[in-house]
């Protein structure tokens, strides 16, 4: 996560935009590049209409926003202690065992709709879970966040401080990126009901496989 803020060198008041536009410079970056291959996959595979693309992405969204203001929170009251754990792998593995998850359940959700049934019926769940388990990901914006939150030394100030960050977070080219990725699995699957099978299960094995990676580095 490279080199913590040393909370007694922040200003008390750390202002709510000051905080958003640290979010904004994770959601515009990092963000992208480390959650575009968990929710790309789980698009192209998910098959569903336009509609459910946006959902799953308003969920995915969702759950980021919900983890920051949790995070925020949490070291608003416990100091950097919370820093220190995500230093030891523990995002890591929270974010594996989320994926493992969304990528088994997709095939569930498959094998239940038939082999060229769309999966439906993957539910709501993988989508948040995902959002909210990359927002663990170790990362110099984070662990300002966490270090400001520190600061303030308090749970609220905590958990305003990481709302503002999640809805920073939040402007990402993911809200372009995922729902266009919704359309190319839509082209891929018009008039050729077979692909559709092998488009969930390729994509239920590279979301197992991510996850898998993700637990190996904590190894």
């Amino acid at each position: 996560m490279g080199e913590f803020l040393n909370p007694a060198l922040l200003p008390k008041e750390t202002t709510f935009f000051a905080v958003w536009l640290l979010g904004v410079s994770l959601g515009l970056t990092a963000c992208t590049a480390t959650c575009l291959p968990f929710m790309g996959t789980w698009i192209l595979g998910r098959g569903g209409a336009q509609g459910q693309a946006l959902l799953d992405t308003g969920l995915f969204v969702s759950g980021r926003i919900a983890a920051y203001s949790m995070l925020g929170a949490i070291a608003g009251g416990a100091g950097l202690w919370l820093a220190q754990a995500l230093r030891g792998g523990t995002g890591h593995v929270v974010i594996g065992l989320s994926s493992v998850f969304s990528g088994l359940w997709l095939l569930r959700a498959g094998q239940r709709h038939g082999p060229c049934g769309v999966a439906r019926g993957a539910g709501t769940a993988p989508p948040l879970l995902l959002g909210f388990s990359l927002s663990l990901t170790p990362c110099a914006p984070l662990a300002s966040l966490l270090a400001v939150c520190a600061a303030a030394g308090s749970v609220e100030s905590g958990m305003v401080n990481g709302v503002a960050f999640g809805l920073g977070a939040a402007l990402t080219p993911l809200l372009i990126l995922l729902p266009l990725i919704s359309l190319l699995g839509k082209s891929l699957r018009d008039n050729r009901d077979w692909i559709t099978r092998w488009i969930r299960c390729g994509a239920a094995a590279v979301l197992i496989l991510l996850g898998v990676r993700r637990l190996l580095l904590v190894l």
